[in-house]
């Protein structure tokens, strides 16, 4: 090489960079000896490293590469490891995909299908011969017979595993499952259940329809708030020592009889009467009908009247005494609350929506503090606080109404969810909302409540929400959703799905009457009590029937005669189809009402028209 201004240059390879292409190309000397230095940016004023290059648009570098085919190799056993390492991270991400959605908590179509199969299985009366259950026929069907009561009580819901009708958790169950239709019935149609729990509710509304006998005169009306129990001889056969099938009850069922005054069973039905209303609103006479019936008992239980004196229905010795033992109201403003406030759905009258609002902190200092952020059959505070929020959120009614419809409670009772402050969780993950009580119907509530008030701020454009100090967001409430369902369907310490018939591992000897003896001959009551205490599986699988569920500790016995464990009931079981269908995947067109959420946003307020009632 030449001199350039005094210094000397050692031997050196160069290759040229060509503007535009940004290719590199070889000099004129050999690929196998190529010096390449990748300092680009400009380096000292003295010294050899800054001398300008011989060649224009060239550039030194400090990498010097020896053999030509060792490079090559290098390139390609580089290329090879990043692409391998590529399709490993995918085929990875897609095994873990698949699993994740094939798993058992993840099959939710199919846990929606059983759990709805529950409701078959619990209808007393003429059993329809087109059920898919073929353990069941007709029972019950004296119900309403009983000494001098002569009521048409046939039909309804037996409550659990014993063989008693409570109107109060049937209206529970009436209204809950009917609140699910309402918001979510795009996706009951998509899997084809809509008409299957459409006719679970009416089964139900049919009953309440009966219970109520309204009086033509001044005295109370009349609310049927039991059927079954301890008749006056409490050494005869009857619902508590005997078991037995339904069908092969023999004994005569005494019937509790309340009156208006039951305020908190009153407005129970009032909801579950209006809440049907909506779910039925393409069967105009019908839904007229319940709603007429809704309307004439609210304003009874509501009078102002200084001889009418509302109270609890368990609080009266020949109305509720008897349902102490499984379901002891603690208080009836909420109840009242919830009713009005459904009315006011399936009427569009204001003056509903202005009782419940104007009863709204009254409800609040009669709810239990055990209870607070609990939604169940005994408090109804909690999916009060949500109604009030919905009708805030997308008609926003305004004065006088904006202090009941404020959104402080909710986000409250979604941080209770997401934090340990007010809640513990069992290691395993399950809220433990009453810990010594069956755990998994608060579970499912809030799981229900939770993904329900997601889908309210998304359809807002919200994609969080804050209580306080403390901020959620619409991914934090579907992930503690998800994980409740998740763990009762099976992902908890036992691997035990507790939705009996789902998956490959569930209880076996459930505390039910029907599931546990065997089809094809009559059992006396004395006969009964060999299939209460046997250790063998029940002869017929109660699909679909959600288990009381496991302890603080996420034991489970799986034993008949531990009813804490092993018992379902109507009511749990609607928490969980309205947990069910909150998750389910979203139809797959979205429109105007269902925004991709699968949530019909505006028919809850079809019939809304914001217009005083005395203007």
């Amino acid at each position: 090489m030449s001199e350039t201004s005094g210094a000397d240059y050692r031997p050196s390879s160069f290759v040229h960079s060509v503007s535009g292409s940004s290719r590199l190309l070889p000099s004129a000397n050999r690929w196998n000896s190529i010096e390449l230095d990748f300092t680009l940016l400009p380096q000292s004023s003295t010294g050899f490293d800054s001398l300008p290059s011989r060649f224009s648009k060239s550039f030194d570098f400090n990498l010097t590469i020896r053999d030509k085919k060792y490079f090559k190799r290098f390139l390609y056993v580089s290329i090879f490891i990043l692409v391998f390492i590529l399709v490993l991270v995918l085929l990875l991400h897609f095994l873990t995909h698949k699993n994740h959605e094939d798993s058992p908590s993840r099959n939710l179509t199919d846990a929606l299908n059983q759990a709805l199969l529950f409701f078959d299985v619990q209808k007393s009366g003429h059993f329809p011969g087109d059920s898919p259950i073929k353990f069941r026929g007709d029972s019950g069907l004296n119900d309403g017979k009983a000494g001098n009561i002569n009521a048409s009580l046939v039909g309804g819901f037996y409550d659990s595993g014993n063989n008693i009708k409570f109107s109060f958790t049937t209206a529970y169950t009436v209204t809950l499952l009917s609140w699910s239709v309402i918001e979510y019935h795009q996706k009951y149609a998509d899997i084809g259940e809509l008409d299957h729990i459409k006719n679970i509710i009416q089964w139900g509304s049919d009953y309440l329809l009966n219970v109520f006998i309204p009086s033509n005169t001044s005295e109370s009306s009349i609310l049927y708030s039991q059927v079954g129990g301890v008749g006056s001889d409490k050494n005869a056969d009857n619902d508590i020592n005997c078991w037995q099938r339904p069908e092969d009850m023999k004994y005569t069922r005494p019937v509790s009889v309340c009156d208006d005054t039951a305020s908190d069973l009153a407005g129970e039905i009032v909801a579950g009467m209006s809440a049907a209303s909506l779910v039925f609103e393409e069967n105009k006479e019908y839904s007229r009908k319940l709603v007429q019936a809704a309307e004439k008992l609210f304003n009874l239980a509501t009078r102002q009247d200084p001889s009418h004196k509302p109270g609890l229905y368990t609080a009266n010795a020949n109305c509720g005494v008897q349902a102490q033992d499984f379901y002891n109201s603690s208080s009836y403003m909420d109840e009242l609350v919830w009713g009005g406030t459904w009315l006011f759905f399936a009427t569009g009258n204001s003056s509903y929506l202005k009782y419940a609002t104007d009863n709204f902190y009254s409800a609040e200092d009669e709810e239990l503090f055990k209870d607070k952020g609990i939604f169940y059959w005994n408090n109804k505070q909690t999916a009060n606080a949500i109604l009030l929020t919905r009708i805030r959120f997308f008609i926003d009614p305004g004065y006088p109404y904006e202090e009941a419809l404020s959104t402080n409670r909710t986000d409250l009772t979604m941080c209770s969810y997401l934090s340990n402050k007010q809640f513990s969780m069992t290691e395993g993950g399950l809220i433990l909302q009453k810990p010594d009580s069956a755990p998994l119907q608060y579970a499912a509530t809030a799981s229900f409540l939770s993904k329900l008030y997601s889908d309210y701020l998304e359809l807002l454009r919200r994609t969080s929400g804050s209580c306080n100090t403390a901020n959620f967001t619409l991914g934090m409430l579907r992930g503690f959703s998800m994980s409740q369902v998740d763990y009762i369907l099976g992902n908890n310490p036992m691997k035990m799905s507790y939705m009996v018939g789902y998956g490959d591992h569930y209880p076996n000897q459930v505390h039910h009457r029907a599931a546990s003896i065997p089809v094809g001959k009559w059992h006396s009551c004395a006969e009964g009590n060999q299939f209460l205490n046997s250790k063998e599986k029940n002869p017929n699988v109660l699909v679909g029937a959600m288990v009381g569920g496991p302890d603080k500790n996420d034991i489970f016995l799986d034993e008949r005669d531990k009813p804490r464990f092993t018992e379902p009931s109507i009511s749990s079981n609607a928490g969980l189809v309205a947990a069910l269908v909150a998750l389910h995947n979203s139809p797959s067109e979205s429109s105007d009402f269902y925004d991709n959420l699968g949530i019909d946003k505006l028919s809850i307020f079809q019939n809304v028209h914001l217009i005083p009632d005395d203007l």
